[in-house]
């Protein structure tokens, strides 16, 4: 379904990701966990191609394309794989002056050029599945962080994409609100969307990935099913960084229970 191999992104002399080689497949969801600076968010741009690789090639279904340093790749072919992505961001982004149901049409009307009706019941479709559709004329403004992110998710699928990509999507989020979220992408995992997720909350990876890959340094420390890479990871740094998630979601469990 998706397959990156050798990816290379360079940023002036910083090089950031340094060939990284992964295949995801169809129904699958991935886990991206790692340090901050590791390279996850900057993988998962490089899906979309919100950030264009330096070099390596990238497949998602059919469609490939090869980078090379210095050599941008033609629009149209950026286009192609864009449109069979869809992306949720940690800060939600969603606009300001539309309503829930109108971020969730924005996209089918003013791209795919649907009648407003057919956007319309689309998007309060997909309101209820994320369980958003009682604020579907609700300005962002007066929902909560948790949802403003389970409206940005449904927009996310109102294009009908092919994999589903989430940048940190409860980072920003107090464990209460955040538990709302992972429970939309939980649901969305047993329905076999395909997603993968740069996230440092353990609960969230735990819950709905099938696999794993750590990321630091910008290289593919390990990568393997998901419940063995967080119970019994092989590689010494990989233990390190799963005992501190694991402190961590104590520690936010603790502080639940006060």
């Amino acid at each position: 379904m998706i397959g990156l191999e050798n990816i290379v992104k360079n940023f002036g002399d910083l090089t950031v990701l340094k060939g990284v080689t992964l295949a995801m497949n169809e129904g699958s969801v991935t886990a991206l966990v790692g340090p901050s600076g590791g390279g996850k968010s900057t993988l998962l741009r490089c899906i979309n191609l919100l950030e264009i690789p330096t070099s390596g090639e990238l497949r998602i279904g059919n469609d490939r394309i090869d980078f090379q340093p210095g050599k941008r790749p033609a629009t149209a072919d950026i286009q192609r794989i864009r449109r069979q992505t869809g992306m949720v961001f940690q800060n939600f982004q969603l606009f300001p002056h539309r309503t829930a149901i109108e971020n969730v049409m924005e996209g089918p009307v003013a791209v795919l050029k649907w009648p407003v009706a057919r956007a319309r019941e689309h998007a309060m479709m997909l309101l209820e599945k994320v369980g958003m559709a009682h604020k579907a004329d609700a300005w962002p403004s007066t929902l909560s962080g948790g949802q403003q992110q389970r409206v940005a998710i449904a927009r996310a699928l109102a294009m009908s994409p092919k994999v589903l990509l989430c940048d940190e999507p409860t980072s920003a989020l107090d464990p209460e609100l955040a538990q709302e979220v992972v429970d939309v992408l939980s649901k969305l995992a047993s329905e076999g969307t395909t997603m993968v997720i740069a996230t440092h909350d353990l609960r969230l990876a735990k819950t709905t990935a099938h696999e794993a890959v750590f990321l630091d340094g910008g290289v593919v420390v390990e990568k393997g099913p998901a419940r063995q890479l967080f119970s019994n990871p092989e590689h010494e740094r990989t233990k390190r960084f799963i005992a501190t998630l694991t402190q961590e979601a104590a520690l936010v469990k603790e502080g639940e229970g006060i």
